[in-house]
């Protein structure tokens, strides 16, 4: 028989009770190689906080207003004492365990097993409609306990924060099993199913794991650097120097006449750039791509991404919108061709392989050069290259060792950003408000909060710099999104990323992070970027610190 899930429950409590690495990863292996294989897979998912893998695009299209709704019926509150106990923990899932506990409820018989959550997720995703979506909902829920239900509506919301990173799930899984840590990581990348994954690692086959295609996996990161100078103490010559386009970072896999494009949050978004699949098809063999999505003017310069971003979140792609922004993709990287994956290939091999792609228009290269010198003469050519990127529309210059490998989902010093723009962040908005005069119909103030752990922490308000096209399409977003209703402010589901330029961090006793930014103002939507990439409060300290230049760029 499966494994209760209550014991699940156990474990993931005692994670979160701790915020010791140590102990956590003791929790975990004490749980893991208790469990058969199939129990196994679904455990590791679980504790991963998502429903199904990557691998898999089904979801549970199930909202917030049907988790509402059950969470009302089950537990006799009202939505008054929903929103109350939102506002207290932040978090749908621990709002809804301390609302059953307070009702006195008892789980329905039988109790749950490990199988029994697996396959309702399997029959809700398969299942059409909300009234027969709400009685599969009603029947899993009425089962759990209150601990049960805390992690149950957790994944089902899509805000698991049950204090296991991936990372942390990866060294768990090795020392349950007894496997090298970077096998085991390795394995996942490569697969994109953690549960397959510790799977392999109990059978000690992880060198099975093989390239899955139509599984997007953790895309390189850059860092910032504050001077030219700085670009030469990271790595030493020869230097492989990009544009840095100003676009959505998307990654591209075909295999057959299959071709798929993936956010960096590994969403689907084939469908809204219609124009460069025909293109892709026709390069032979299989592949899979790093690259940007961007408009180009007739001149190939980049069209600003203020004016671009009106393609994004456009499911359907109208003629006229076509048309008007016709989408160009610039490759910049391939990790992936006719079945070898070139991951652990330094990026001078990466980019030969990537030379021999036949690309038709809208697909292009990205513009790219090696620099051998060292020193002010260094300097001058990246001074130089930065000028001549930004007079392409672009924001600046990506910096990278032709000696790295690629490595998804991290961020090291092998690649380098150079933007020199004005300070910015990315931030999640966690409340709203009616704006005044002609926007008093509208949602135009946002309040934005940094990533603190596992917490968010307000450090400003914003009202300026979105047209009012966008703020109107946002008051409808932020209308559905809504968890406590104050009238005149509403709190929102932490969701919502956006980026926003400032003058300077002070301190400020107004908010909890104990910092305010000065003059903020709103950059731009980043609908691309997921929460879990938004800046941390530890950022906004090092700025707040004396000497920091009012334009050091944070990325």
């Amino acid at each position: 028989m499966s494994a209760r899930f209550t014991d699940w429950v156990s474990t993931a409590d005692a994670v979160r009770a701790t915020s010791g690495k140590l102990a956590k990863l003791a929790a975990l292996g004490a749980y893991l190689p208790s469990l058969d294989e199939a129990d196994l897979e679904i455990a590791a998912r679980l504790f991963a906080g998502v429903p199904f893998p990557r691998t898999d695009e089904r979801v549970l299209a199930v909202g917030w207003r049907a988790l509402l709704d059950s969470v009302i019926g089950l537990t006799g509150a009202t939505a008054e004492d929903v929103s109350a106990a939102y506002q207290t923990h932040a978090d749908l899932g621990d709002a809804t365990a301390d609302l059953a506990l307070r009702s006195g409820r008892a789980a329905a018989d039988p109790p749950l097993h490990l199988s029994d959550v697996h396959d309702a997720f399997e029959k809700i995703a398969a299942t059409r409609g909300v009234a027969p979506k709400r009685l599969l909902l009603d029947a899993l829920l009425v089962r759990a306990t209150p601990g049960e239900l805390r992690y149950l509506i957790k994944v089902m919301s899509g805000e698991p924060r049950i204090g296991v990173r991936e990372g942390l799930l990866e060294d768990a899984i090795a020392r349950a099993f007894g496997r090298d840590r970077e096998a085991v990581g390795r394995a996942h990348m490569l697969g994109g199913d953690i549960g397959v994954t510790a799977v392999q690692a109990k059978r000690d086959t992880l060198d099975e794991a093989r390239f899955v295609h139509f599984a997007p996996i953790g895309m390189m990161l850059a860092t910032p650097v504050l001077e030219l100078e700085e670009v030469e103490r990271r790595f030493t010559a020869p230097y492989v120097v990009d544009d840095k386009y100003d676009g959505v970072r998307t990654q591209v896999h075909k295999d057959g006449d299959r071709v798929e494009l993936y956010s960096r949050t590994f969403d689907r978004v084939t469908d809204r750039f219609p124009e460069l699949l025909a293109p892709l098809r026709a390069i032979s063999g299989t592949f899979v791509l790093d690259a940007e999505v961007l408009g180009l003017d007739p001149g190939g310069r980049a069209i600003p991404f203020t004016e671009f971003q009106h393609r994004l979140g456009r499911k359907a792609v109208g003629e006229d919108l076509l048309r008007t922004l016709p989408a160009s993709l610039v490759i910049f990287d391939i990790l992936e061709r006719d079945g070898v994956p070139l991951l652990d290939a330094p990026l001078s091999a990466r980019l030969a392989v990537l030379a021999t792609l036949s690309l038709q228009p809208p697909l292009r290269f990205a513009r790219s050069k090696e620099i051998g010198a060292t020193g002010e003469a260094l300097i001058a050519a990246l001074d130089a290259e930065f000028a001549a990127a930004r007079e392409r529309g672009n924001e600046g210059l990506m910096v990278k060792d032709p000696r790295s490998p690629y490595r998804p989902g991290r961020r090291g010093m092998e690649w380098l950003k150079v933007k020199r723009a004005l300070r910015t962040l990315d931030v999640v908005v966690t409340a709203v408000e009616w704006g005044h005069g002609k926007r008093r119909h509208v949602l135009s103030d946002y309040t934005f909060a940094v990533r603190d752990a596992e917490a968010y922490r307000n450090v400003g308000k914003a009202y300026s710099g979105l047209t009012d096209k966008e703020i109107s399409e946002m008051t409808e977003h932020f209308k559905a999104r809504t968890v406590k209703d104050f009238g005149r402010s509403r709190l929102v589901v932490p969701d919502t990323v956006i980026e926003v330029a400032f003058d300077q961090v002070q301190p400020s006793g107004r908010h909890a992070s104990g910092f305010a930014l000065r003059f903020p103002r709103i950059v731009r939507l980043r609908p691309d970027k997921p929460v879990s990439e938004i800046d941390t409060l530890d950022t906004v300290r090092s700025l707040s610190l004396p000497g920091v230049r009012p334009d050091t760029d944070l990325g």
